[in-house]
């Protein structure tokens, strides 16, 4: 078997605003899998400033992965634990290889009958007129659940972009999700988290840095908006550690993006950890091409977690690869009939 891999770079539509500074590229790395009669694709999805394998050896790392790739599945991935988008790159290819359709991981209601997946709608940082008119736009497309990005502008402005959702939708009408990316300080987490608590949210990712432990068990503990931790996840690969992390924080929520935490084998992890101390969890992609995107959605849907998902970034780029991936009334879709660009791809790759 033959194995090789090719450097992408997506380009944003728009700005993506974040509190760790502004997107308008995100760097991705596809890996293919070549048996002579089949092929395989993955989506090593490394994102810079925030992905534990973001090191000078990365591509080193791949051409290693490639050069031994007859080694298997099973001890590749041992050997790529501090490389998490790699090791979900990995499994990827491997499951795509072995399927009948190299794009259909996991065929189900979701690939095979276009049974959808809520998502919610994703809100970037910008100006107030700037994120009001994304607000309006989600609203009007039909979303259900809106996520907002707060942290770069000033609160008292974000406050009020909440309060004109809530003049006109009461939370059973529309879910609100924010997310801070760990953007307060320790000393006024408390009481932002109390004013928020206000707008019926139905939680808060990451409100202060990672690494934050007992902080983070104290807002937790003391929270009247629940709390979900996003970064914190990043970078511990031990079940014993990730065990102790969530004993010790107790989070109201977890989420799992598969590229930062060790492709589907680590939430796996994290999914039964969780669900042992009666924490709640959903997925989110990390800014996946749609060969990301779709192994991480098809992946979702059979994991049958009602609650809506992170799954809505696919639109964000201009030179996507094109596939059956569609949004719809703030639900994604797989449209099987709609085919993938596979010109586009082995242009790039082959």
């Amino acid at each position: 078997m033959k194995a090789t891999y090719c450097k992408y770079i997506l380009d944003f539509k728009s700005p993506g605003t974040t509190s760790r500074g502004v997107l308008t590229q995100k760097e991705t790395w596809f890996l293919l899998l070549d048996n002579g009669s089949d092929y395989g694709i993955g989506e090593c999805a490394l994102f810079r400033g925030l992905s534990v394998d973001d090191v000078p050896e990365y591509e080193e790392k791949l051409k290693w992965t490639c050069t031994n790739i007859n080694l298997g599945e099973t001890r590749l991935l041992a050997g790529l634990r501090a490389f998490p988008s790699i090791q979900f790159g990995l499994e990827q290819a491997f499951k795509s290889l072995d399927s009948e359709d190299p794009f259909v991981l996991f065929a189900s209601d979701f690939t095979d009958r276009e049974a959808p997946i809520e998502i919610n709608g994703l809100i970037w940082m910008g100006s107030e007129e700037y994120m009001q008119q994304q607000i309006d736009q989600k609203l009007s497309a039909g979303f259900t659940c809106l996520k907002m990005k707060i942290g770069a502008i000033e609160f008292e402005k974000e406050i009020a972009l909440l309060h004109s959702i809530r003049k006109q939708y009461s939370k059973d009408d529309i879910t609100i999700r924010v997310d801070a990316n760990g953007a307060f300080s320790l000393e006024d987490a408390k009481e932002k988290l109390k004013i928020l608590s206000a707008y019926d949210l139905h939680s808060i990712e990451q409100p202060i840095g990672q690494g934050n432990v007992l902080k983070m068990k104290q807002l937790c503990e003391e929270t009247a908006l629940p709390i979900a931790l996003d970064e914190e996840l990043i970078g511990i690969f031990d079940v014993t550690e990730k065990e102790e992390l969530l004993q010790m924080i107790r989070p109201q929520y977890i989420i799992l993006k598969p590229s930062l935490i060790g492709g589907y084998a680590g939430c796996k992890e994290w999914i039964q950890l969780a669900s042992g101390f009666g924490i709640g969890w959903w997925i989110t992609s990390a800014l996946e091409s749609n060969i990301g995107l779709n192994a991480i959605a098809q992946w979702t849907y059979t994991l049958e977690n009602r609650l809506p998902q992170g799954l809505g970034t696919g639109g964000l780029f201009t030179n996507n690869i094109g596939c059956p991936l569609k949004v719809e009334e703030g639900r994604l879709y797989y449209k099987s009939k709609t085919n993938w660009d596979t010109r586009q791809i082995r242009e790039l790759c082959l």
